[in-house]
């Protein structure tokens, strides 16, 4: 299969990418995105606006999240986008932009926890330190999110949704720690979907394989250019192909879907692997047409 499909990029792509969705679909609604500034975030932020909804972008990077909000208020003429810093990793930042969401719009009714990070190394060299900086973010950050949302929801009365962005399950050798943290949040996500329901919030997740986006700079070239090959389908997917899901399993088309993890990959776990870093000599024996990233076979 060729790689014939439309990667949207710059923020003007975002802007005019066709979407499956009909206009209006978000209307009245409010998205708070985290991780907001780049990548699956960003394409999220993008398609939510697009739809109607009125979207707050978080991270911790303000010239990231400012450069989005700016180029979406000259793009669409409009302040349907803004921003907030703020550090997953504090809850009380966490808390401070969702109270403030909820003081500005008056309600919030779709998180999208997006943001986290990890760096590529082999298991057996993390540090103590690299392993907790890891765990911390994607999975106690996280935690910090859903726990203040789902909290001010409960005292408020009102309902809501969360999507967590986590990994594919198969592969993705090289980032054990992140696959670690994004269990444990697929785990929580199952159980909070039933204690939570009652109180008329939903819960779910969505897997991306290999997705094309500025995180792939952290990895090798040769590593890159595996990538397309990491799935039946012979190409990565793209932040709007996961910016779609997310809506559909967040939005109105999900609603009687909870606790569920939807996976983007291509078919990537069904057949095929990940690897973040060079793949060990022992296992290229093993697999040779894996070194020949360039083949046709």
């Amino acid at each position: 299969m060729t790689d014939s499909i439309s990667y949207p990029e710059t923020d003007e792509d975002l802007s005019v990418h066709s979407t499956i969705y009909a206009a209006g679909l978000l209307k009245d609604k409010v998205v708070l995105v985290t991780g907001g500034g780049s990548g699956i975030g960003r394409a999220t932020a993008w398609l939510a606006m697009r739809l109607g909804a009125s979207v707050v972008i978080a991270g911790r990077s303000e010239d990231k999240l400012a450069r989005t909000v700016a180029e979406a208020r000259r793009l669409t003429r409009s302040n349907s986008m803004a921003y907030k810093v703020m550090d997953i990793r504090d809850p009380d930042s966490v808390a401070k932009v969702i109270d403030s969401v909820h003081d500005s719009t008056g309600k919030l009714d779709i998180l999208v926890n997006n943001a986290g990070g990890q760096f590529p190394q082999p298991a057996i060299n993390f540090s103590g330190k690299g392993w907790r900086s890891v765990i911390d973010t994607n999975l106690n950050g996280t935690w910090n999110v859903m726990d203040y949302a789902a909290k001010t929801w409960q005292k408020k009365g009102t309902q809501g949704s969360v999507v967590n962005v986590v990994v594919v399950g198969q592969g993705l050798h090289g980032i054990a720690h992140t696959v670690a943290a994004r269990a444990g949040t697929i785990a929580f996500s199952e159980k909070a979907s039933v204690e939570w329901a009652p109180h008329g919030i939903r819960v779910n997740c969505v897997a991306p394989g290999t997705i094309k986006t500025e995180g792939w700079k952290v990895y090798p070239e040769q590593v890159r250019a595996r990538y397309p090959k990491t799935n039946p389908m012979m190409r990565a997917g793209s932040p709007w192909e996961i910016a779609e899901a997310i809506i559909f399993i967040g939005g109105p088309g999900g609603l009687f879907i909870n606790g569920e993890t939807l996976v983007v990959d291509g078919g990537g776990r069904h057949w095929g692997e990940i690897w973040a870093g060079e793949k060990p000599d022992h296992f290229l024996e093993a697999s040779r047409v894996y070194e020949l990233p360039n083949s046709d076979n």
